[in-house]
């Protein structure tokens, strides 16, 4: 992706189901655990470079020992300086004494050595960038289990109206982040049921239990799914998140709509969790068939005693799982999400094969690094398949009409489809997260071309994964391409355009940053009909007082006035930079989303793509979106 995309997320999660003796005794290793959580999140490094952390809670310390610790970063390479400083005291120690340790003093040793480890890769551009943005955050309680760890890869919709519930409820939470809100009201409904045990089997209960006592058959009879269930009842928003108590027991959720992806994996050593299924099944050398969706609405619960279910804790929406995380987030060695991005590429071949007038010897195809090298993939064994279908009928009408020879039809098997590496990426620069003057300059350094791989009579056919905000493009790829001086180019996107915002993972708030919506605009202003933009405004205000789950798309209107073609035609046109010397054509082409729900027919999240948002708050987001784009307001503030 020319343009990246951000705040997605990657989580892990390891619950060792045997004791971390026996890991030393069976697999000479005490850090057997630690070491999966670090190969889960390096396995997922692509989700989140801005900072991480690790929480991870210790079973059956002594009193005056900590139970749950925490560690986080936003400094360069996070997931390298937490684990080189939480393994570190192995080098000190060295095997002999490693071995003799017993497991209370290697947990005191190793400040992050437990039976429950959660691991975060945070990916983010807003709220600043220091190790306190990262998760997992903690509700700290010298009862174990009153405190709690909570990490995620989600966004709510409705956070703002999460903080007032909480204000209501009688508490004072410091921060209004999504993420705190999730903590404060998780933990509210945790002391809730702590109150309703502590009732129901206290001095003058029927079991009438006292002290330590009373704490420790409340910790274990504590009702999870009854926690979660009250606590996300007015959640809105995609979410993975997971939260582990002091007393070792844990939880995964998923949003009931499915948008966010969470798999787990159970074998006789451990259950582990990750926002990726690719990872588990590297990490644990499992065959992905084994590797299981958390359902949408449902919870992974594991208590301290090991026993595991999946519970619902909400009525499920239709599933609307992201097709973002197939196009680009995920890592691409999934088998499923490698056929899809394929099957991608192979949709645009007739497209493509069109627009060069179905003249292939003149064509150089090439793939804009990395994530559409798969779907680069697609479209090359598509074009050759076409290749091969155009030679056929040439020979078969050489062969009616009589002509047909040996040197005929080996010259209508001659050539190939030219496929050429014509740009590299060499740094992997940050330009995203960069103001706008530092941007500017960073990503002409992005790319490499590979000089002497077209010719003068070549069109250069490039393919991206999705074209968001279009800056790269038109500031870096599309100069540095013409460098090469082909006769034309086309730039071939995989997935349809961006007309909406996101707000369920994926930082894409301000619409006027969608080149999309910039071409949709244009062309309303070009064609006479900009009265639209004011007639879209009247209607956003008119609905802005009203419940999110009576708010409709608007800003389709604008979208509706023009045709594919013609979106594709502007777009062109906009990503052509002023200073560019190079006087050849660019042409464009979209995915259609047909082509893209043929791609990956289990995956119908594409509300970025098509304006049918799968919560209500989405249409509230789209609202104030475009309100804010017409007064002209700058950042984040759709949520």
């Amino acid at each position: 992706m020319s343009d990246a995309l951000t705040h997605e997320c990657g989580l892990a999660f390891v619950r060792l189901r045997k004791p971390i003796a026996w890991f030393q005794q069976e697999r000479g290793d005490a850090l057997w655990g630690l070491r999966k959580l670090y190969l889960l999140m390096e396995k997922q490094h692509n989700r989140g470079q801005d900072g991480a952390g690790i929480a991870c809670v210790k079973f059956d310390m002594p009193a005056g020992d900590s139970f749950l610790e925490r560690e986080r970063t936003a400094k360069r390479n996070p997931i390298e300086r937490l684990f080189d400083e939480a393994l570190s005291p192995a080098a000190e120690l060295g095997e002999a004494e490693m071995s003799s340790l017993s497991e209370t003093a290697l947990k005191r040793k190793f400040s992050l050595l437990g039976e429950v480890l959660l691991g975060h890769l945070r990916y983010g551009t807003h709220s600043g960038n220091s190790s306190s943005m990262c998760h997992p955050y903690l509700r700290r309680s010298n009862s174990e289990s009153r405190s709690l760890a909570i990490a995620g890869n989600f966004n709510l919709t409705n956070s703002a109206e999460l903080f007032s519930k909480l204000v209501d409820y009688g508490l004072h939470p410091v921060g209004d982040s999504d993420t705190g809100v999730v903590l404060e009201k998780i933990g509210y409904f945790i002391d809730r049921e702590h109150a309703h045990l502590e009732a129901t089997m206290g001095e003058g209960s029927f079991l009438n239990l006292a002290g330590a006592l009373l704490m420790t058959e409340v910790s274990r009879q504590l009702d999870l799914a009854r926690v979660l269930r009250r606590a996300t009842e007015h959640f809105d928003g995609g979410y993975v998140f997971a939260g582990m108590l002091g007393n070792g027991d844990s939880f995964i959720c998923r949003d009931p709509a499915g948008i966010r992806p969470g798999y787990y994996l159970v074998n006789d050593d451990c259950i582990a969790v990750a926002s990726e299924r690719a990872a588990l099944s590297t990490v644990f050398d499992t065959d992905p068939r084994d590797i299981e969706a958390i359902p949408p609405g449902h919870t992974l619960i594991i208590k301290k005693s090991g026993a595991y279910s999946i519970e619902r804790f909400a009525e499920p929406l239709p599933l609307r799982q992201c097709t973002f995380e197939r196009i680009y987030f995920s890592r691409g060695n999934d088998p499923s999400i490698y056929r899809e991005r394929k099957q991608l590429g192979r949709n645009l071949a007739p497209r493509v094969v069109d627009l060069l007038g179905g003249d292939l010897d003149h064509a150089v195809f090439g793939f804009i690094p990395n994530t559409s090298e798969t779907s680069y993939y697609g479209l090359m064994e598509a074009l050759g398949e076409a290749r091969q279908h155009m030679a056929g009928e040439v020979i078969w009408k050489q062969v009616q009409a009589g002509t047909a020879t040996r040197a005929s039809i080996l010259a209508a098997l001659d050539g190939r489809v030219r496929a050429e590496k014509v740009a590299q990426k060499d740094q992997r620069l940050r330009t995203f997260i960069t103001h706008d003057a530092a941007r500017r300059d960073l990503v002409s350094h992005i790319y490499d071309i590979t000089r002497g791989t077209v010719h003068p009579d070549d069109t250069l056919v490039v393919i991206d994964d999705s074209i968001v905000r279009g800056t790269t493009l038109r500031e870096s790829i599309i100069t540095m391409l013409a460098r090469l001086n082909p006769k034309a180019m086309i730039v071939a996107s995989a997935s349809p355009p961006i007309m909406y915002p996101d707000c369920y993972g994926i930082d894409m708030s301000q619409l006027g940053r969608f080149i999309a919506f910039e071409a949709a605009v244009s062309l309303a202003r070009d064609h006479g009909q900009a009265a639209v933009l004011d007639e879209i405004e009247a209607k956003c205000i008119e609905q802005a007082g009203l419940a999110a789950n009576r708010m409709k798309n608007q800003v389709r209107l604008l979208y509706d006035l023009f045709s594919l073609a013609q979106l594709e035609g502007k777009v062109a046109e906009l990503i052509r930079a002023r200073s560019l010397t190079w006087r050849g054509e660019i042409k464009l082409v979209y995915q259609s989303v047909d082509g893209l729900r043929s791609s990956m027919p289990d995956f119908t999240g594409d509300w970025y793509f098509t304006g049918e948002y799968p919560t209500p708050g989405g249409y509230r987001v789209l609202n104030t979106a475009y309100l804010n784009w017409r007064r002209g307001a700058e950042g984040r503030r759709a949520y």
